[in-house]
């Protein structure tokens, strides 16, 4: 036999088995590419009815109806106590109603000063967005005793308890810029600083973090039966 007609055949050979493997990763490609649309079009196409029985989404239902109920039994049992709104204490209150919460901002005001009401105006607009806190105001003027006691000096004066101890204080407009027209987000901001408040999530938040919570639930759900198929 011609040894270069032997060599020819080898190479032809050689060179078949090589296109026949490409063939066969192409084929395999082509299929694994088909096998990825048809989950991602049964992820989308999936009947949510069908997945009510599913108990991940039974169980996130559950947990969301809890949370609700403790948050509604929370915020009835801080109402309660006087929190949601801004109100004016006398002397004789004021030893209950700082123990009497765990967080509390009391303003030590005078009827007459200018300064005073525009505290009172921003106060009164936070109190009902803040019910981890109670909010009150006191007649420095008619409390002598505990102007003395906490060492006021100037007003307004606004003090910051937790758990009965007085801790930090805003004296003045010091720290909210120095002048009149500060607004009632930066007073916001600076009780949420001090800790004394908690920066709040919109509900609109809330409920978009829930659906989120359930459209993944839903495409695991959908993922795995597909993958039993």
């Amino acid at each position: 036999m011609n040894p270069d007609s032997v060599k020819s055949t080898l190479q032809t050979l050689a060179y078949g088995n090589v296109m026949a493997a490409a063939a066969r990763d192409y084929q395999k490609e082509l299929l694994a590419q088909e096998k990825a649309q048809a989950s991602s079009s049964v992820n989308e196409e999936v009947d949510l009815d069908e997945l009510m029985d599913d108990p991940e989404l039974e169980k996130l239902h559950a947990d969301r109806i809890a949370a609700l109920k403790r948050e509604a039994e929370k915020r009835q049992s801080l109402t309660k106590k006087g929190h949601g709104e801004y109100r004016e204490i006398t002397e004789g209150d004021f030893l209950g109603e700082v123990t009497g919460s765990e967080k509390v901002i009391c303003h030590f005001y005078h009827r007459e000063f200018y300064r005073c009401k525009i505290m009172d105006k921003h106060l009164k607009a936070l109190a009902p967005n803040h019910l981890d806190a109670k909010f009150v105001k006191i007649d420095a003027e008619n409390s002598p005793f505990f102007v003395t006691k906490l060492g006021i000096k100037t007003l307004p004066c606004v003090i910051l308890f937790r758990k009965g101890i007085a801790g930090d204080r805003l004296v003045g407009f010091q720290d909210l810029g120095g002048k009149d027209d500060f607004s009632t987000r930066r007073l916001e901001a600076f009780l949420i600083k001090k800790g004394i408040i908690d920066e709040k999530k919109k509900e609109d938040d809330e409920e978009a973090e829930y659906d989120e919570s359930r459209r993944r639930t839903v495409r695991f759900s959908a993922s795995q039966d597909s993958d039993s198929e």
